[in-house]
């Protein structure tokens, strides 16, 4: 299963960023395609595990799934596909191999705590 170990390098990538700020994740958000090759579950699931005993622990992860969009040459435009089997244009059936969206593995943002700030009120 892949999805653990791309799950393990987001873990490690944010917490390395975490570390650098002094702060808690509460939640990871990622833009994911339908043609990235990543099942959203298994990413969850995984992410889950790859969380364990790190600063991450108990974080959440928010998926936010892209649908695909192609350029459809013979409407010369882009185009929004119902299914990722086929790629033609929806409206003229014209082949469509120019992917617009769609391959997205994508970290859009990050909800963090600030650890000096939780400190400072746990004290007071």
């Amino acid at each position: 299963m892949h999805e653990l170990s791309i799950a393990m390098s987001i873990v490690d990538m944010i917490e390395e960023e975490a570390e650098q700020r002094d702060v808690k994740i509460n939640a990871v958000h990622l833009e994911l395609g339908l043609l990235s090759g990543v099942v959203a579950d298994a990413l969850l699931f995984s992410y889950e595990i790859a969380c364990s005993g790190t600063r991450l622990e108990g974080s959440r992860l928010v998926i936010k799934e892209v649908t695909i969009e192609v350029f459809c040459p013979a409407c010369n435009m882009p185009k929004q596909l119902d299914s990722m089997q086929w790629l033609y244009c929806p409206e003229c059936g014209t082949s469509t191999p120019e992917v617009i969206h769609g391959k997205e593995l994508v970290i859009t943002a990050l909800e963090v705590q600030d650890e000096r700030r939780t400190a400072h009120a746990r004290s007071s």
